[in-house]
């Protein structure tokens, strides 16, 4: 399943190299929309890998906005302090920068 749309970035991203070197960046987007007349948000953890990863990250800032395309949008689950819990993760498949923070 792929999803698009605006996009507020939630915090600034850092570059890590898989064990094979490759550059992956972790994108924490904040998607806003309506819902009967409220307000709403849906956090979604994507990853920006390879060379647009590196040549991106300087402009992928906290509060920046960003148009992006996400491929593989699935829900997985996790072990928290709080318990077990579940977050929407995808890959990015395209992404233009908006506006800033």
């Amino acid at each position: 399943m792929k999803s698009f749309g605006l996009a507020r970035i939630g915090r600034d991203v850092e570059i890590r190299n898989t064990a094979q070197g490759e550059p992956v960046a972790n994108l924490a987007l904040a998607f806003t929309y309506r819902n009967k007349g409220e307000k709403c948000t849906q956090w979604v953890e994507a990853s920006l890998w390879g060379k647009r990863a590196e040549a991106l990250q300087p402009y992928l800032k906290k509060g920046g906005l960003i148009s992006v395309t996400i491929d593989d949008v699935h829900i997985e689950t996790y072990q928290g302090r709080d318990g077990q819990g579940t977050k929407l993760v995808g890959r990015v498949f395209d992404v233009e920068l908006a506006g800033g923070g």
